[in-house]
Order: structure tokens, then sequence, then C-alpha cells
């Protein structure tokens, strides 16, 4: 696994090693007072962030920041070494189809069949032959056990089901780094457990980078505190007081970031709204 556990205290991802994603003091607006200000973090390769936030502080938002469908007003976005601030859309799509997203409640598409839900980037390639496709939706469905739905449509399919298909369709790029908002959102502890035993193996197995929005502290403190277990197949604690070194903390408050830090440095805090947060 490249999920190394360490104690509570160990340090992010070596800052030498050039990282996927850097914001720089940026400020997204719409018609109205900012909805990001000042916003400033980076994720190195094989780190996982948690952003956390209640509803409204623009979660969400900074997910899209980070992929060009929103464009800061001030400060500058970095993807996979290259500026994004100011990119054209045609330069953008190559970077985006090396970047995964799962959206909110899955945002499948009920006309189409799992196939092509999973599918639905390299159907926009024709060069990509219909037997390389279907191998390719079988290994992402394997991925997250559902290779049986392969010809089911959407409506067939429980919450959970569905949920674990949107991340399929995510995977099925290899993608360079994974964006997860809120994956877990209106579903019940059990299914809840099973998305979060999903986001933690792509992590440990393939050690892909990833933000995770969360208001779930339940799964946030899951994903720092267990390793995803390729023998066994499942996800195991680590020992009391050790964390998942490369996965680490953002929180958000009206829009600005007001944490940047380790599990450990989170329950120590001493602002007052990471407090009330916790608690």
């Amino acid at each position: 696994m490249s999920a190394t556990p360490a104690t509570a205290s160990h340090p992010r991802a070596p800052t030498e090693v050039s990282p996927v994603v850097v914001v720089r003091d940026a400020t997204v607006a719409f018609d109205g007072p900012p909805v990001l200000k000042d916003i400033g973090f980076s994720v190195a390769p094989a780190e996982t962030r948690i952003l956390l936030g209640p509803a409204g502080v623009g979660k969400s938002v900074l997910l899209k920041l980070i992929n060009g469908l929103v464009r800061p007003a001030e400060g500058s976005v970095w993807l996979f070494g290259e500026e994004i601030t100011s990119m054209p859309e045609e330069r953008l799509f190559p970077l985006r189809a090396r970047t995964g997203m799962v959206f909110q409640e899955g945002a499948l598409f009920d006309s189409l069949t799992v196939r092509d839900n999973v599918a639905y980037q390299l159907l926009q390639d024709a060069s990509i032959a219909d037997e390389e496709i279907d191998n390719r939706v079988h290994e992402a469905l394997s991925f997250v056990g559902l290779e049986e739905t392969f010809a089911l449509f959407p409506a067939s399919l429980s919450g959970g089901m569905r949920r674990r298909v949107a991340i399929a369709r995510a995977l099925i790029n290899r993608p360079e780094l994974l964006l997860y908002d809120s994956p877990t959102g209106g579903l019940d502890p059990v299914t809840s457990t099973t998305i979060m035993d999903l986001v933690m193996k792509e992590r440990d197995v393939h050690g892909t980078p990833s933000i995770m929005v969360t208001h779930r502290l339940q799964d946030a403190f899951m994903l720092c505190t267990h390793c995803f277990d390729a023998k066994r197949g499942e996800a195991v604690a680590l020992p009391k007081g050790e964390t998942v070194a490369n996965t680490t903390f953002l929180m958000l408050e009206d829009g600005r970031l007001i944490f940047d830090g380790s599990l450990h440095e989170l329950l120590h805090s001493e602002n007052a709204f990471v407090r009330e947060f916790l608690e």
C-alpha cells in the first residue's frame, strides 16, 4: 500500500515534490460578495486533502475552481504544473481529462446504461474501439464491486450502488487527480462506510491524489485513521494515535481558508469556528 501510517504529528507530503494542485491567493465572486476569499493551498502527489465546512461556505465552488469550471477574479490556479487561471477552454479539456470528478448525488444519466454512464468520456473519442471501452468499463466496475450492473439502467440501482457507479465513471480514464464532492451525502451509515472504503482503496492501492469535500466528521476521521488492506480486501484501523501521513485537512469558514493541517492539529486547534464544528 502506498499510504504509510505515521504518528499524528507527522508532517504533510514533502514540499520538494511538485504539487498536483496549487491555489494562490484565489478569490471567486459572482454578482455579490466573494464566495471564496484569498484561498491558498496545494495538493502533493499521493496526498489526500479533506475539505471540511458547513453548507454554503464555498466547498463545491473550490472544486470547480481547481478544474477550471470557475475562474478566480484574483489570484491563480495551477493544475499538473500548468497555470489554468485564464487558460482557454480548448486547452483545459486535456487537463480535465486527467481529473476524475465524483459529483454530489452521483449525477448519472438515467437514459443511459451503467456501461454508457461509466464510459461517457471514452464514448466521445471515436478512436477508441468498443472492445477496449467494454474492457475499461469492466475494470472500473470491478474496482467498485459492481460488474453485474454493466447492462442495467441507473433506475434499477440503489442509492449506494449509483454512487459507486459514479466513482467507477470518475476512474475510467485512470485519473491523476480525483475530486469528490460529498460522496456520502444522503446515504445511510452502512452505505457511507462502503463508499469510504472505495475512496480509501483508490488512495492506498493506486496512490491517486485527491480532494474530498464533506461535512461528515465520521467519514473524514475514518479516512485519516484507516488504511485499505489489499490482501484482506477491506479497510483496517491503524493503531490508536496513528494516522495516514498523506491525508490532511482543510477547513472553510465564510469562503476563507481557516485551517490547513493534520488531524492532530485539527483536534487541538484553538480556532473557535473549528472547535464549534468539531463539537
